[in-house]
């Protein structure tokens, strides 16, 4: 009885919101982009109840109830109290009002807490992938999602599930993922065939996911739960069970490898490349230039995540290297003298000296130039300052090339 009369609340409330809001209800209809942690194939097409994860501790019932009755009226709302983070569902008496929490909803902050606004899915939607053979993607852009992964790598008939780790406190995605399989062979296949290529606006990077490292995933997707859940990467209490160990996890971590390096790569060029980024202190360089393959190690974790991140696929003496996370953590007590910053490339054709002179002269002409912006007045007088000065010196310097600093000062008028 009870139901029934919601039902013709809702009725009613619906044609009122039509007749002074008509273009609610008017195509197109409001769908949300998938995203988040999905069941592959996931259908959303008759779904009615949404996941909010990320829920401050001193969030109610009563006030969760309140936030998404602004979108419909409810027909459930269950909130799971935890200590740190919240998360809890919320059911609609139809799709629509569900749709509209998830566009206006997800990202609302609430007590300073933004939290996040999925659709739910009963748990049995995704495939128990316990016994299935994991394989780890990494350099994953911000913008892929589980459908995104699963769609690149379902090429392969037995690809079972597909995951993308997502920071519980951002909302983004922390740049890596894990792919099951059926089949070994497949999952070997992937990683020979799909490790390098592009995905989004970044090459990936694929290799067989450590022991472990998806097991509490896997034991949040075999807890079979009476209600809908949403997994989307994290436990119940919005805490990430990814492998703590992993590199991109695991502080320890502070060496960079450099693949596909070509055969006159030296040390030195690989430190002068990586000093460039200025992404933080080097402390080793070692090149393998037989086997094309390098390592630089870095004073603390998160430079060697960024020198990762900025140095893959740019160019080094023709070539396009891989950068990745080195085999093994840094051991505790290595010696943590910084390097030195690398000498400056040989140009041929020029001496020391004659490099000093040509910095010299491009900081005169500079200078002349902002002068001559500044006081405009003053050009006529500056050109015939320029002129005579001009007139003692070289346009030709002792190697038998142009002057180019003298060149650069005739340019300015």
């Amino acid at each position: 009885m009870q139901q029934h009369r919601l039902k013709q609340q809702t009725m009613m409330q619906q044609q009122s919101l039509y007749q002074y809001h008509p273009s609610l209800f008017a195509a197109p209809q409001i769908e949300p982009i998938l995203s988040g942690n999905l069941p592959p194939r996931f259908d959303a097409s008759t779904c009615r109840s949404v996941y909010v994860g990320n829920i401050h501790p001193q969030v109610t019932n009563a006030l969760l109830q309140e936030v998404f009755s602004s979108t419909g009226p409810l027909e459930g709302c269950k909130l799971i109290k935890k200590d740190k983070s919240s998360y809890g569902f919320v059911d609609y008496f139809d799709r629509r009002s569900a749709a509209l929490a998830i566009v206006t909803l997800n990202g609302r902050q609430i007590f300073g807490q933004p939290i996040k606004v999925n659709w739910a899915y009963a748990s049995s939607q995704r495939e128990d992938t316990s016994g299935h053979f994991n394989v780890f993607v990494g350099d994953l852009s911000p913008e892929v999602t589980d459908a995104t992964l699963f769609a690149c790598f379902s090429v392969f008939p037995t690809c079972s599930d597909a995951r993308v780790m997502w920071d519980q406190k951002t909302g983004r995605s922390r740049g890596f993922g894990f792919v099951s399989f059926r089949n070994q062979e497949d999952a070997q296949s992937a990683i020979n065939d799909l490790n390098g290529k592009w995905l989004g606006n970044r090459q990936i990077r694929c290799n067989w996911a450590a022991k472990g490292a998806t097991s509490g995933d896997e034991k949040q997707s075999s807890d079979s739960k009476s209600v809908v859940e949403l997994t989307n990467g994290t436990s119940e209490d919005g805490q990430e069970k990814s492998n703590e160990d992993a590199p991109e996890n695991n502080p320890q971590y502070t060496t960079v490898y450099v693949g596909n390096l070509s055969s006159e790569v030296t040390s030195v060029d690989l430190h002068r490349h990586f000093h460039a980024l200025c992404v933080g202190t080097i402390e080793d360089v070692r090149v393998q230039r037989d086997k094309g393959f390098g390592f630089v190690r870095y004073s603390t974790h998160p430079e060697a995540a960024l020198a990762i991140q900025m140095g893959n696929a740019r160019i080094l003496c023709g070539k396009p290297i891989k950068c990745s996370w080195g085999s093994k953590p840094t051991p505790p007590g290595t010696s943590s003298t910084p390097l030195p910053p690398p000498p400056a490339p040989h140009l041929p054709g020029f001496s020391a000296t004659d490099l000093a002179a040509y910095e010299r002269q491009i900081a005169l002409s500079k200078i002349a130039g902002a002068q001559a912006l500044m006081h405009p007045q003053a050009q006529h007088a500056l050109k015939l300052g320029m002129g005579a000065a001009g007139a003692s010196q070289a346009i030709y310097d002792s190697s038998g090339f142009q002057n180019v600093a003298t060149t650069q000062q005739l340019m300015y008028y």
